[in-house]
């Protein structure tokens, strides 16, 4: 299904990530038209009608962006123009959809997204939750969010919750990784600038890699590794006691706690 955004569609609070979201349609060529972003601070979004305040009309699809403690602030004011056929998009992390269903009674489906920031370069990576949406609305939801990368329905709000973990908090795991790296680099001797930019690049060639071999990531880092070489003298550092394993085991299980937190905040 090819990705179109209804006419009439709000995003209200359209901040980091929502700009994020319409860069990558914009990026994928898609008509921006139909959009209007309700923002108080009225900063300009290219392609996108800006307003400060809720016009008098009803959306058709309502997408929601703003900070989720903001909920309880956001809802009274936004829930009279959210009619039978509005369907609610949101994007605030820990709002679970019976906590929107609450707040949004009349609204025709309720749908959960957690995009990750890399979708502004249309290489991003989406989870979808919904306990109403028809196959109708499921595939529009899709098309739009497969436009931004790799979108993916989840079966239900638990599985949700860890792509949000792995994928949405993703990026911010692997910016400290890459910084981690050239930081070791730079105590090495190397400079700076070109610590920084091999880093990256590692990095970013690697997922490349990995993505267009298939190979799993057990396979690619024997590849890298010759027995008994100094990749694999690196290896057994970070192998021992999973170290990394644990590491990203308390990182996960940290999200989830405070996750459970936001959620218990919305109810």
């Amino acid at each position: 299904m090819t990705a179109t955004l209804p006419a009439g569609s709000w995003f209200v609070g359209c901040g980091a990530m929502g700009g994020a979201m319409v860069a990558g349609w914009r990026k994928a060529g898609l008509d921006l038209s139909g959009l209007t972003a309700v923002s108080p601070s009225g900063r300009r979004i290219e392609g996108v009608k800006v307003v400060t305040e809720l016009p008098a009309v009803t959306p058709r699809w309502c997408w929601l962006g703003f900070k989720p403690q903001m909920l309880g602030d956001v809802a009274p004011g936004l829930e009279p123009h959210v009619g039978e056929e509005t369907v609610v998009l949101s994007i605030l992390a820990g709002v679970e959809a019976a906590s929107l269903r609450r707040v949004f009674p009349r609204a025709k489906a309720i749908v959960r997204l957690m995009p990750n920031l890399p979708v502004s370069e249309g290489e991003g990576v989406t989870a979808l939750y919904s306990e109403d949406a028809d196959a109708a609305l499921r595939g529009e939801v899709e098309a739009m969010a497969g436009a931004l990368g790799l979108a993916a329905w989840c079966k239900d709000e638990a599985d949700f919750g860890l792509v949000g973990a792995i994928a949405g908090s993703g990026p911010a795991y692997v910016a400290r990784f890459v910084d981690a790296l050239a930081t070791a680099a730079r105590e090495e001797g190397l400079d700076g600038e070109l610590a920084d930019a091999i880093a990256l690049q590692v990095v970013a060639g690697s997922g490349l890699m990995a993505r267009a071999t298939g190979e799993t990531m057990v396979a690619l880092a024997r590849r890298v590794a010759s027995p008994g070489g100094t990749t694999e003298a690196g290896l057994k550092v970070i192998d021992e006691g999973e170290r990394l394993t644990g590491l990203i085991r308390d990182v996960v299980e940290a999200w989830r706690r405070r996750s459970e937190e936001m959620a218990a905040a919305a109810r």
